[in-house]
């Protein structure tokens, strides 16, 4: 396996430690505590703590942002583009996805802190774009152009 498709199942266990580490830690407890029901938890109704309302929204993130690096790593492999700067890319992104979530659930969402989170967001979507760029480009340099038949 590459680093990009390496990344991309760590990225994969981080969504699912999010979603099972706090999450599930705090509905569990709430629910064998006798604080709350099984049937308390909704999606469409904020509930819980603001601690636990973070690592919801941070558990979000990690879930809406899976699929747009999928796709790219998808795209990378079809194309067999690999190399150092996807390598190293890779390995940006998931740092940064990490300290995005971490910033985000374990600070409060002071105007300083939620500056700091963005600007991890702000290093994935580079590093995103810039992956999505050089396979795009890898893609087109192996692109031959062949004549349509003559109808």
């Amino acid at each position: 396996m590459t680093i990009p498709q390496w990344v991309l199942l760590g990225f994969s266990g981080w969504t699912l430690l999010i979603l099972s580490g706090p999450i599930g830690m705090y509905r569990w407890s709430m629910i064998l505590g006798g604080r709350a029901k099984v049937s308390d938890w909704r999606a469409d109704k904020i509930q819980g703590s603001e601690w636990y309302q973070r690592a919801m929204r941070a558990h979000m993130n990690c879930v809406e942002n899976l699929p747009v690096y999928a796709a790219i790593v998808l795209c990378a492999t079809a194309a067999e583009t690999t190399g150092p700067l996807l390598s190293g890319l890779s390995l940006a992104f998931l740092a940064a996805r990490i300290f995005q979530t971490t910033t985000h659930v374990f600070f409060e969402q002071t105007d300083r802190v939620a500056s700091v989170r963005f600007g991890f967001f702000f290093v994935q979507l580079i590093c995103m774009l810039i992956m999505a760029g050089r396979v795009a480009l890898s893609a087109a340099e192996h692109v031959q152009v062949t004549a349509l038949p003559n109808l």
